[in-house]
Parts: structure tokens; sequence; C-alpha cells
């Protein structure tokens, strides 16, 4: 599922549930998709913070993945 669909989703079934309420079925599906999301953006949160580099006071450049070591 694309990310805009998954984000649409989401938002589809959180307004259903504020207007007439959930079925079962679809407060699995609501708990999936959060949990979908959720393993997305820290997958791309961690992408990003890894490649970030930092330069040492000597002048090395070392990546934050590297150091985390």
């Amino acid at each position: 599922m694309e990310m805009q669909e998954l984000i649409n989703r989401i938002n589809e079934l959180y307004h259903k549930s504020k207007a007439e309420g959930l079925t079962e079925a679809e407060l699995n599906e609501q708990a999936e998709l959060r949990k979908q999301y959720r393993a997305v953006m820290l997958g791309n949160f961690t992408k990003q913070f890894e490649g970030i580099k930092i330069q040492n006071p000597d002048g090395s450049v070392e990546s934050v993945k590297d150091r985390k070591k």
C-alpha cells in the first residue's frame, strides 16, 4: 500500500470512529495500519539519521552509523 493510501485509510477509519464507531474488524485494521505507518516512519528516520556525517575536532569525518558501533 502506498504511503498516501495508508494515511488516507487511517484517516477514514478515524473519522468513522468519531462519527459512528468501528466494528471489531475495523479496529483491528486500524491498529495494523498504524503499526505499518510507524514502521515506515521509523525506517525513514533511521535512514536519514544514519546518513548524517560528523566532523570531529581533528578534522576527520565519520558517519553516525559508524560512530554508533
